[in-house]
């Protein structure tokens, strides 16, 4: 990745951002996510492309959320050997929205999505023909092939760096908190298309258990790439950020003292109460069977005694 895109030198002392560009966070629709990842599988079935890119749809909401809820994709090729020798159809891309703008006239051109999985060194390039239908372009990087259990989408937004050693001021990305989120008829949406996904066989309680040990895994990800940070920090490969050392020290701060007593009894009593809610359960589980088994032999008795009685001969008296 090239330094002037994404970096955190000592010599930077403040980032300017475009007015009227103070993006609080970034909200994508499930549409888009499955309107990215069928554009990434239609141009992977007739060649084999490093990303593909689009242009975003939405509004700014009051409370400054940006809401991403459609996007269409672009006609775009690179050339691999060189970062800077790239194709964006800007004609296509106008009169898709065109099209666009006459179903939904609220939804504006608010940026653009590459699949990545990373920043490139030609995104502040491409960023600048992007600008040419929006003054600030927020870009979102969604991984069509997700490799890892966090979140597919990192949305970037495009700041100037000052430097103080008289350089002149250079362009780079900064990240801006984003999730997923949906309105509720996309969440019904969303359900339907899980039922065919998830194994139906599946209880509750295993579903609960894959989601507890994905979320430990997103977990274990995100403190290796704490864990090598500050190990590169340690040995001089990257210089400090106050800001990132600050966070890490809040990170250990709120840890729990696992070995105070009054830690060691709480987790003890929660243990317990567990415990024995799951005992109870099996012991009631197990009753109702047993009742089920008494009750099953005794009407197998009863039919049993119904058919001998119907076997038998009926004896008729003469006088």
């Amino acid at each position: 990745m090239n330094n002037s895109i994404e970096k955190t030198a000592s010599d930077v002392t403040k980032k300017e951002t475009a007015k009227g560009c103070d993006i609080a966070k970034v909200v994508v629709h499930p549409l888009v996510l499955l309107s990215v990842v069928d554009h990434f599988n239609r141009v992977s079935s007739t060649q084999k492309p490093s990303r593909v890119m689009g242009l975003l749809l939405g509004n700014v909401k009051a409370d400054k959320t940006l809401d991403i809820a459609n996007s269409f994709a672009v006609p775009f090729d690179e050339w691999p050997n060189d970062p800077k020798t790239f194709f964006v159809d800007a004609e296509y891309l106008e009169s898709m929205f065109a099209m666009f703008y006459k179903v939904a006239a609220k939804e504006r051109i608010v940026g653009w999505y590459h699949t990545g999985p990373k920043l490139c060194q030609n995104d502040i390039d491409m960023n600048q023909i992007i600008k040419r239908f929006t003054p600030n372009p927020m870009l979102v990087v969604i991984q069509a092939l997700p490799d890892g259990h966090d979140l597919p989408t990192k949305a970037y937004i495009e700041v100037q760096e000052v430097h103080n050693d008289g350089r002149q001021p250079t362009n780079t990305f900064e990240h801006v908190p984003s999730e997923i989120g949906a309105e509720e008829a996309e969440e019904v949406g969303v359900e339907h298309l899980l039922r065919d996904i998830k194994d139906q066989t599946a209880g509750t309680l295993s579903q609960r258990i894959a989601n507890q040990l994905n979320g430990l895994r997103g977990l274990e990800d995100q403190l290796n790439g704490i864990v090598a940070y500050l190990n590169q920090v340690h040995q001089g490969q990257m210089p400090p950020n106050q800001a990132v050392l600050n966070f890490a020290q809040d990170a250990m701060n709120l840890f729990p003292d696992v070995t105070s007593d009054e830690f060691v009894e709480a987790y003890t009593v929660q243990m317990n109460d567990h415990m024995m809610a799951i005992y109870l359960g099996n012991l009631a589980r197990s009753v109702i069977s047993l009742h089920s088994l008494i009750d099953n032999k005794l009407t197998l008795q009863k039919a049993e005694q119904q058919k001998q009685q119907q076997k038998e001969p009926t004896v008729v008296s003469t006088v």
